[in-house]
């Protein structure tokens, strides 16, 4: 039986248990597609909370389930989806999909007519069976590492 997920706007109280689960997911679910330097890289041990301040202003949604944060996601106003992560043991259990849907539901109440991301190798599945195509892609870097992700998106108008 596949748990329970329900969907409600961040708090700022949840920023410690969402930094958590960022680490721990990339860590765990990330490490598939890139080396441990570029995941600890990517997700350190030391994360600068101010950086995640942003999650306040925009439209933020966190999934839980039983009482656990087991998701997260923010879209800024232009449709850009900056974060987007699932608890790495709730993967593929609906999760990501119900938080994409009020994601695209916001999206299309804001009259955008897309919402794109920079996607992971791990996650550009998920993603291309949610309607998104990439665009191009991409190496970035950070701390020194660099990385390979897609740019990738959804049109909302039909197209």
């Amino acid at each position: 039986m596949t748990p329970t997920v329900a969907l409600r706007r961040f708090r700022p109280e949840d920023l410690p248990a969402l930094i958590a689960l960022f680490r721990d997911t990339i860590r765990r679910v990330n490490i598939r597609d890139y080396t441990r330097e570029q995941v600890m890289a990517w997700a350190p041990d030391a994360v600068d909370p101010a950086r995640w301040s942003t999650l306040a202003d925009r439209f933020t949604i966190v999934a839980e389930s039983d009482g656990v944060i087991v998701g997260f996601t923010d879209l800024e106003p232009d449709g850009h989806l900056d974060r987007f992560y699932v608890h790495a043991d709730r993967q593929r259990l609906g999760v990501g999909r119900a938080m994409l849907a009020a994601v695209v539901e916001e999206a299309r109440r804001l009259g955008l007519d897309r919402v794109y991301s920079e996607v992971s190798i791990t996650a550009r599945p998920f993603f291309e069976s949610q309607g998104f195509a990439v665009l191009v892609r991409q190496e970035v870097e950070a701390r020194g590492e660099r990385f390979i992700n897609y740019r990738m998106e959804r049109r909302l108008d039909g197209r």
